[in-house]
């Protein structure tokens, strides 16, 4: 069994693996996106990244993760960075090997002015 490569190059920032939006975007499309906010944020002002998947922090999110790979690179996203890292440290406490966080969040990314839906 040949293992996967991860695509993405992370830094640790106080034990959680972070990437900036411009390490992001030019690998959308190759690794799982999860957004971690509200419905309503997720359609708001900020909008969401394309490619993107909506799984509310909170049950939800235990409830997603657990039906998933837990060798799979996630990169976690909302407004600004804060629920986002607290997803990559559950989901580090339950095993995954590579969650990351979106450092900046949704501000971060709409800064860079790359594409939103």
């Amino acid at each position: 069994m040949t293992e996967k490569k991860n695509v993405l190059n992370p830094k640790l920032n106080n034990g959680v693996a972070e990437i900036t939006p411009d390490q992001l975007f030019p690998v959308l499309g190759k690794v799982t996106l999860i957004d971690v906010r509200r419905p309503d944020e997720f359609t708001g002002e900020l909008r969401h990244i394309p490619g993107s998947k909506l799984v509310t922090l909170g049950p939800e999110l235990v409830e997603f993760l657990d039906a998933q790979d837990r060798d799979q690179e996630i990169v976690f996203i909302c407004r600004s960075g804060v629920r986002s890292r607290e997803a990559c440290l559950f989901s580090q406490k339950i095993g995954f090997k590579s969650p990351i966080n979106l450092q900046g969040g949704m501000i971060s990314w709409n800064d860079y002015k790359f594409p939103t839906e």
